[in-house]
C-alpha cells in the first residue's frame, strides 16, 4: 500500500553573506494514513523549512513530494487550491495566524466557505460541531479570538485545520508556547482526534518528550539532514545518532533524594 505522503530527496539552499547554505540536504520521509511521524531536531536543523515546502509556502531546489497519489509540487492554480483542503497546518502562535479582530465563528466559517465543505445553511451547525470536537462550547463562536486564552486559541486553530476534513495535519511547534498543563490537554486532544478521524500528523518539535507522547515513529534532523528514524520508543530508549542522544539528554528528569 502506498504511503499517504512520500517526500523524496528534498533539498533547499539559501544565500547568506555571499555563500550558499544548505538548509535541507536530500530529505526523504514517508507517512502512512493515520500515522503520526514526529520530526525533531535542534533550532536551525531544517524542520520548519521542510514544513513550509510541504505546505507549498516555499519552493525547493530538488526532490519530489507525492501526497494522496498526486505529484504535489507540480499542482498549480485551482487544482492546488482544491487539494490544499486535504493538508492543513497548525502553527506555533495561533494569534499570529488569525485576524485578532475576528470572531471564532468567522475563523471557522472561512475554510467551510472557501472549500465548500458544507452548504451555506449548514455552516453554523458545522461550526458548533467543530467546537465540540475540540472541547469548546458553542457560545465560543461569538467570542473574539483575542479574548481567548492561549489554549483555547490553539483549540480553535485545530478546529480550523480539521474543518476541511484533511487526511494530514502538519503541526509546527504547535504546543511549545503553551504551559505544561494546557500542553498536555492539547496533546490528548490531538491523539483523540486521530483515533476518531484517522488523520495522519507530521508533528514538528524540538522537544523529544512531547514528540514521544504522540508519535508512532520519530525522525531526527541535524544540519538539514535526517540522521535517524525509527519507532518512537526505540529512538528515545536507544538513540543511535549524536543529535538524538543530545535531544534525549535534554529531556528534564525528576531528581529525588532517597537519603
Amino acid at each position: 500500500m502506498s504511503p499517504l505522503l512520500s517526500i523524496e530527496g528534498i533539498s533547499k539552499g539559501f544565500s547568506s553573506a555571499g555563500r550558499r547554505v544548505a538548509a535541507l540536504d536530500n530529505i526523504s520521509l514517508t507517512i502512512a494514513a493515520g500515522e503520526t511521524l514526529g520530526l525533531v531536531g535542534a533550532s536551525g536543523s531544517g524542520k520548519s523549512t521542510l514544513s513550509r515546502i510541504l505546505l507549498r509556502l516555499l519552493s525547493c531546489d530538488a526532490g519530489a513530494i507525492r501526497f494522496e497519489g498526486d505529484d504535489w509540487l507540480t499542482l498549480t492554480g485551482a487544482a492546488l487550491r482544491r487539494r490544499r483542503a486535504r493538508m492543513q497546518m497548525v502553527f506555533q502562535d495561533p494569534l499570529a495566524a488569525f485576524n485578532p479582530l475576528a470572531t471564532v465563528g468567522s475563523v471557522l466559517d472561512d475554510p467551510l466557505r472557501i472549500h465548500a465543505v458544507v452548504s451555506k445553511d449548514r455552516r453554523a451547525g458545522e461550526i458548533v460541531t467543530l467546537l465540540d470536537r475540540v472541547g469548546l462550547a458553542a457560545d465560543h463562536a461569538g467570542r473574539p479570538v483575542r479574548a481567548l486564552s492561549g489554549g483555547q486559541r490553539q483549540r480553535v486553530a485545530i478546529a480550523r485545520a480539521i474543518a476541511t476534513r484533511p487526511s494530514l495535519l502538519v503541526l509546527d511547534e504547535a504546543v511549545s508556547a503553551l504551559d505544561v498543563t494546557v500542553r498536555g490537554r492539547i496533546l490528548e486532544l490531538l491523539v483523540d482526534l486521530q483515533k476518531q478521524q484517522g488523520i495522519a500528523c507530521l508533528f514538528i518539535s524540538h522537544d523529544l518528550a512531547v514528540v514521544r507522547a504522540v508519535s508512532h515513529r520519530i525522525a531526527v534532523m541535524d544540519g538539514g539532514r535526517i540522521v535517524e528514524t525509527g519507532p518512537a520508543a526505540a529512538v528515545v530508549a536507544a538513540p543511535q545518532s549524536e543529535a538524538a542522544r543530545a535531544l534525549v539528554a535534554a529531556v528534564p528528569r525528576l531528581v529525588t533524594d532517597s537519603s
